[in-house]
């Protein structure tokens, strides 16, 4: 599969975006003069949007992008709960908004009332320094990045995304799910820390997934999701973790539908883990 890079019409269309929804050292023109706006401030008042913006990483030692959905109407009066979003090995923080058209699939929930207003993020799940896509996405490297990114997400991302937008920060509204190689992550990670995640959900799940790292009994489960296609080449992993929970008797919903390794199944996938699961 190819990964489109980010072209620079894309990139200046996000640029204008973060400048005028008030992100952090905007300049904002008001009656009485000029005022700094922070995205603290930032209300929005007509259709949900998608901004990229970056984040420090003490684990990488730069800064990191980061595409965060803001449903329509946010304001930072509210509380929101939030999602992050993980790519496939292949990808970057912009693999799903290129592909898997998440805002139109919040939007639709939304506005049908089969999800309350959420905050959903993507981020780079490859921690390293460059984190573009490499040149051999197999590497020793690239797949310790994958690894790393708990790290990331735990000590920068998540204390970032909350200090910066209205999202509230315990374990009953926040949640995890990818697709692929994410998806693996997203259940190492979730399961890992049941403590710090109520919905877990993972799309098609690569062999990255390794069940010694899960931590969840059938006291602490958060809501599981798994679903793959039918004639993935990869459903062995899906059923492992099926049997594996199983076996534990941990709470979990576990679905084939017809598809192979790709998108229709993952878009499929996020739509029902937020409609069903992200309550």
């Amino acid at each position: 599969m190819k990964y489109r890079t980010e072209n620079q019409k894309q990139l200046t269309a996000f640029r204008h975006t973060r400048i005028w929804y008030g992100v952090i050292g905007a300049v904002c023109i008001a009656a009485t003069g000029l005022l700094l706006c922070s995205q603290k401030s930032f209300t929005s008042k007509g259709e949900s949007i998608m901004i990229k913006t970056t984040y420090y990483s003490k684990t990488t030692g730069v800064d990191r992008s980061v595409h965060v959905y803001l449903p329509e109407g946010y304001s930072p009066q509210k509380k929101y709960p939030v999602v992050y979003v993980l790519h496939g090995i292949g990808g970057t923080e912009d693999e799903w908004i290129q592909h898997g058209t998440p805002k139109e699939i919040a939007d639709s929930l939304i506005q049908q009332g089969l999800l309350q207003p959420v905050i959903l993020v993507f981020p780079n799940g490859r921690a390293m320094n460059p984190d573009a896509v490499p040149s051999d996405i197999f590497s020793p490297a690239a797949q310790a990045a994958f690894g790393r990114f708990e790290e990331d997400l735990f000590q920068n991302l998540i204390p970032f995304i909350e200090k910066t937008y209205s999202v509230y920060t315990d374990r009953a509204h926040r949640g995890i799910c990818g697709l692929s190689m994410g998806g693996g992550q997203a259940l190492n990670i979730g399961l890992g820390n049941p403590d710090r995640f109520a919905w877990v959900g993972a799309f098609s799940p690569a062999p990255n997934t390794d069940t010694k790292l899960f931590r969840v009994t059938a006291r602490n489960a958060p809501k599981i999701y798994i679903l793959c296609g039918e004639s993935d080449y990869l459903i062995s992993v899906s059923e492992g973790a099926h049997q594996y929970l199983s076996q534990n008797n941990i709470p979990h919903t576990y679905k084939t539908m017809p598809g192979a390794h790709d998108w229709p199944v993952w878009k499929a996938g996020l739509k029902t883990f937020l409609q069903d699961f992200v309550r």
